[in-house]
């Protein structure tokens, strides 16, 4: 009976401390893009804004990583939706929170080689002191916002309705938001639960 009761208390405080990492709320649906003109550094060693990253139709950004099997489960399906965003005029950006891993795993010469090896064609970047993920609530990777031509969220969650099992997938949710706002149609489905790895947050 201790034991139960100390591994629920172990289990607790391990709760506590992961919300201890979280500055914010979640962006709610219709709320305007926070830090639109925060400068990030990109992969290829210049900074960039997401303000430079949007389309004439809106934006897609999607916080990620380098190691996360979740991320890695997704890649193909990440790349696809950049590329369909491309073609509805939406622009994507990456942005990789993970600030307690800046050393290691998420370093800036690994995101680097990471996005090298993926062939990523949009901006993958550096949020420094996990600021843009604190300003959007975002907790996840991966996980996806997406804005319209006036920078509005019109959709949050998860690529699609099975990250784990990409044959399986019954609705691609993000996909459908995407092709939605393209076509001026009011989004079905606005948010979804994101499945992934806890962002990395330095403690404060």
């Amino acid at each position: 009976m201790k034991k139960i009761k100390l591994s629920l208390l172990a289990i607790s405080a391990l709760a506590l401390g992961t919300l201890a990492f979280v500055t914010g709320d979640v962006l709610p649906i219709g709320s305007e893009l926070p830090m639109l003109d925060e400068k990030m550094m990109n992969v290829d060693g210049k900074e960039i804004t997401m303000k430079d990253a949007a389309g004439r139709k809106g934006l897609l950004v999607m916080f990620s990583c380098n190691t996360c099997p979740y991320v890695i489960k997704n890649q193909e399906r990440t790349i696809a939706a950049a590329d369909r965003a491309g073609d509805l005029e939406i622009g994507t950006i990456l942005i990789n929170s993970n600030e307690a891993q800046r050393d290691e795993a998420d370093s800036p010469a690994a995101m680097k080689d990471y996005a090298t090896e993926q062939k990523y064609s949009m901006p993958y970047t550096i949020d420094k002191d996990s600021k843009i993920a604190d300003a959007f609530g975002a907790t996840k990777t991966p996980e996806v916002f997406l804005f319209d031509a006036e920078m509005k969220l019109v959709y949050h969650g998860a690529i699609d309705d099975n990250p784990t099992d990409a044959n399986n997938v019954k609705r691609n949710h993000l996909l459908e938001a995407m092709q939605e706002l393209n076509a001026g149609k009011k989004i079905t489905v606005t948010e979804s639960k994101s499945v992934g790895c806890g962002i990395k947050r330095v403690k404060k």
